[in-house]
């Protein structure tokens, strides 16, 4: 065993440790995981996924910045996601056991890398799933008021939101500025002044949203069987809609609307990065049934291409509607198709398309509910976790203690929070799953192609990516010359990543005659993430940090790979703890925050930085002092 932090966990041994009876690591030999899918299934699952709320919402706002164009954008993203699901794809067919990118990541990069990007995938279910259960709350309030049922305003929103809302109206009133009391912050201000409660407390949260929550969780909890027909229903359901509502659209389309087609320029379009990419987000959750699957290795591949496929051509037909049938300028708005439709005085077609919603944004919630505890249980297995978290459920053959605490995980926050500006976050972080995917695809060793085995197309890119880099680097030329001329800001960090990698990689491919395709999607997800700003960035590091000392706390030790531990790891941690409560210190005293709230949050990621500068200083020391210890 090696206590390093890059041990890799081999192709061999994680099909070995499956097929062993290595799925439940508390009753080894026990429950098993059922198969029950096969490419048909996987395909609705991936479609599932994809067309939810995005489609709904999302594409309004994208179509307002880039105008008819915005239909570049959905291609240029959908050709991105290809690259990576092909990554995906062959990774599926060598390993085709649960964990996704995680277990992808630990056969090809090593532990360390697998617990980031398993700890990443953790955030990008959990918090986008929190942001689509709050979604379909909306959703189904708007339904129900079609059929004049009312729920009081107190029982659909968070507390947070209705306490700023009562706050800006009485700020507004008193200023005389009533103008800017827009729908939203009235909605807010009379669920604050209608809630029950006592003193300066009210009783607001989300029940809807907690509701959702639960069927979902239940479902997922009592079996794959169940959850594969709920998910088939739906999705059959939610594209008859889509596809009569685009078939309906074309008649309404006026072609003048589509002129010019890029009113603000190829910028305009990718301001709407991150909604769209938000919109593709889910094709990669139906890796995590891989050992659910019948045939995994040819069915997993498919599902996952097919379900893109048909996705962009949904996507590209929507847009073109949307933006044929009303101004572009007009669809800065948070149901676009709604709108347009009522626009036409089609206001029936409305109130479909509010049935739709609901049905797409809770097929995505219960794909996403599903692929989360698979996340956890092949952690578990690996000892990343503890062992409670990878138990098959004797009866149902699910993982059960993941899925409850998935529950509790998305359910209570969608109570009481309103996550839904989390949609940069969930994007940044399943563009860092799909950078490491197709990374590892580049280390993995050259196989030939197996019958019934999905196999990675070879193109050498020995001349290509080159050849595109000079390209791209006279195209850009004058903001090549900005970035590196020393003026610019901040926000220019990622981009300024991206050339270093782009760089780096290019010279690689022409001495190593890497594979275009992983390193075509690599360098894609890549720019993507550069277009999500730095703020974002700061954000998914600060979740990596809290992360990496969770590592450093239990799993390094626990790692079934690593039984031998460094013999200084402990007394690291016990320093590294002491150091971490007087970064906690440092940080309040340096910088005192207004509130106690905001004194805590900074405190907490004092700590968090603090523990983990101070444990890597000293594994950095040891190791040097090993190392002069042994030359």
């Amino acid at each position: 065993m090696s206590n390093s932090i890059f041990r890799k966990k081999s192709i061999k041994k994680i099909l070995d440790d499956c097929a062993s009876g290595f799925s439940d690591a508390e009753h080894s030999g026990g429950s098993h995981l059922k198969k029950e899918l096969n490419v048909k299934d996987l395909t609705l699952m991936g479609i599932a996924a994809i067309v939810g709320a995005g489609i709904f919402s999302t594409i309004g706002l994208a179509a307002f910045n880039g105008g008819p164009g915005v239909t570049i954008l959905f291609v240029l993203t959908a050709v991105t996601c290809g690259f990576s699901a092909l990554c995906y794809a062959e990774f599926a067919s060598r390993i085709p056991v649960a964990g996704s990118a995680y277990t992808y990541a630990y056969a090809s990069f090593g532990e360390l890398i697998a617990w980031i990007i398993g700890w990443d995938l953790l955030m990008e279910y959990a918090i986008g799933n929190i942001a689509v259960a709050v979604s379909w709350s909306t959703y189904f309030v708007n339904l129900l008021e079609g059929f004049h049922i009312h729920v009081p305003a107190y029982l659909t929103m968070d507390y947070y939101s209705a306490f700023t809302a009562h706050s800006q109206v009485l700020e507004f009133t008193q200023s005389h500025q009533l103008a800017k009391i827009t729908d939203t912050i009235r909605q807010g201000a009379i669920a604050w002044n209608t809630a029950p409660g006592f003193g300066g407390f009210r009783l607001i949260a989300n029940i809807p949203a907690l509701a959702i929550v639960i069927g979902i969780t239940y479902l997922v909890y009592i079996g794959i069987r169940e959850t594969k027909r709920a998910t088939n229903a739906m999705v059959i359901l939610k594209i008859v809609i889509v596809v009569a509502v685009i078939a309906i659209g074309f008649f309404y389309v006026t072609p003048a609307n589509w002129h010019p087609f890029l009113p603000n320029g190829f910028g305009g379009v990718m301001k709407g990065v991150s909604g769209v990419f938000f919109a593709y987000i889910g094709f990669d959750a139906i890796s995590t049934t891989a050992e659910e699957c019948r045939e995994p290795q040819r069915d997993l591949p498919r599902g996952m291409i097919y379900s893109l496929i048909i996705c962009t051509v949904l996507y590209i037909l929507i847009a073109l509607v949307l933006t044929g049938m009303v101004s572009y300028k007009n669809l800065a708005v948070g149901d676009p198709l709604a709108y347009v439709f009522n626009q036409v005085h089609l206001t029936k077609i409305s109130g479909i398309i509010s049935f739709s919603a609901v049905i797409a944004t809770a097929s995505v919630l219960l794909i996403f509910q599903l692929g989360q505890p698979r996340i956890w249980m092949s952690m578990s297995r690996d000892g990343l976790l503890p062992k409670i978290f990878s138990r098959i459920h004797p009866k149902y053959h699910t993982p059960s203690f993941a899925t409850i605490v998935t529950g509790f995980v998305v359910g209570v926050p969608a109570l009481f929070l309103n996550l839904t500006i989390v949609t940069d976050l969930t994007s940044i972080g399943t563009l860092f799953a799909f950078v490491l995917v197709c990374g590892g695809v580049l280390l993995l060793p050259k196989e030939a192609a197996l019958a019934g085995r999905f196999k990675l197309p070879y193109i050498n890119a020995k001349w290509i990516v080159p050849i595109g880099f000079i390209a791209f680097s006279i195209f850009f030329r004058k903001d090549l010359i900005d970035l590196f001329s020393g003026h610019g800001s901040k926000d220019d960090l990622p981009f300024f990543l991206f050339i270093i990698l782009s760089a780096g990689l290019t010279v690689v491919c022409f001495i190593k005659d890497l594979s275009l395709i992983p390193v075509l999607g690599l360098l894609s997800c890549f720019y993507l993430m550069t277009e999500l700003g730095y703020t974002n960035w700061l954000r998914f590091l600060v979740w990596l940090v809290v992360g990496l000392d969770i590592y450093i706390s239990y799993s390094y030790e626990h790692s079934v790979l690593g039984i031998k531990i460094a013999p200084w790891h402990k007394s690291a941690k016990r320093i590294s703890l002491i150091g971490a409560f007087i970064s906690i210190l440092a940080v309040i005293g340096l910088d005192k925050q207004d509130t106690l709230t905001m004194n805590i949050i900074f405190g907490a990621l004092g700590f968090a930085v603090g523990y983990l500068l101070i444990y890597s200083a000293i594994a950095a020391y040891f190791s040097v002092f090993r190392k002069s210890e042994t030359t």
